[in-house]
């Protein structure tokens, strides 16, 4: 099974990652670490990508794609989850011909669906548990408020992300995935598109349920 997963910083999205990953046995595979891998493995990729991340320039797109597809195909081989690409349009078209070039099926792309108010506070009010990150844990949501200042899952001692606490940085993140017409959301919608055409399964999920409210939504969808 693959699958593309999109949804806002706060919506919850490394949290339901995690959970289809352990459901299905797929690799869960982040963008950051696509780079950190390619470029701490020594790969032809991953120097080229390094020049350009050292000049602090965007690595280009055609460097970007191969190192993706190079990643779904070995640590992905048994199913994948691709987490955090691609970012805009552009890159949503190109990873698409780059997945049919490869012969590689997309079985699923989901949406997680949150305002941006809510998904700012979300943030702001999330704390990152010392054991697994992916841990919920939220001073502003009741269902997943922390024990004081240890996870609420392992005990382990707690902390926030300085820039959870920068409004401007959160703004500037939200900007790119809420951008329906050149940023992620057209991205997302241009897989939405594709799945009109019968071409992949598009699945929304509302954002503002319980956690485990829509791990059960999704689990169904994807059965």
């Amino acid at each position: 099974m693959n699958i593309l997963i999109f949804g806002p910083n706060g919506s919850g999205k490394g949290t339901q990652g995690a959970l289809v990953k352990n459901k299905y046995n797929v690799a869960h595979i982040e963008s950051g670490a696509i780079f950190r891998e390619h470029i701490g493995g020594g790969t032809e990729l991953g120097k080229k990508a390094k020049e350009f991340i050292d000049r602090g320039d965007l690595v280009p797109d055609d460097i970007t794609i191969p190192m993706v597809l190079e990643t779904l195909k070995t640590r992905g081989a048994n199913g994948w989850l691709l987490d955090g690409f691609p970012r805009n349009m552009v890159q949503a078209q190109k990873l698409w011909d780059a997945l049919q070039s490869a012969n590689i099926k997309l079985d699923y792309v989901i949406e997680i669906l949150l305002p941006r108010e809510v998904a700012k506070n979300r943030i702001m009010g999330r704390r990152l548990c010392e054991n697994d990150n992916n841990h919920p844990n939220n001073i502003f949501i009741d269902a997943i408020k922390p024990n004081g200042d240890k996870c609420r899952v392992c005990g382990g001692a707690l902390s926030a992300r300085s820039d959870d606490q920068d409004e401007g940085a959160i703004n500037k993140r939200h900007d790119i995935y809420y951008d329906d017409k050149t940023g992620t959301l057209a991205a997302a919608y241009f897989y939405k598109d594709l799945a009109g055409k019968g071409k992949t399964t598009y699945v929304e999920l509302n954002g503002e349920g319980s956690i485990d409210s829509i791990r059960d939504t999704l689990l169904a969808k994807l059965a």
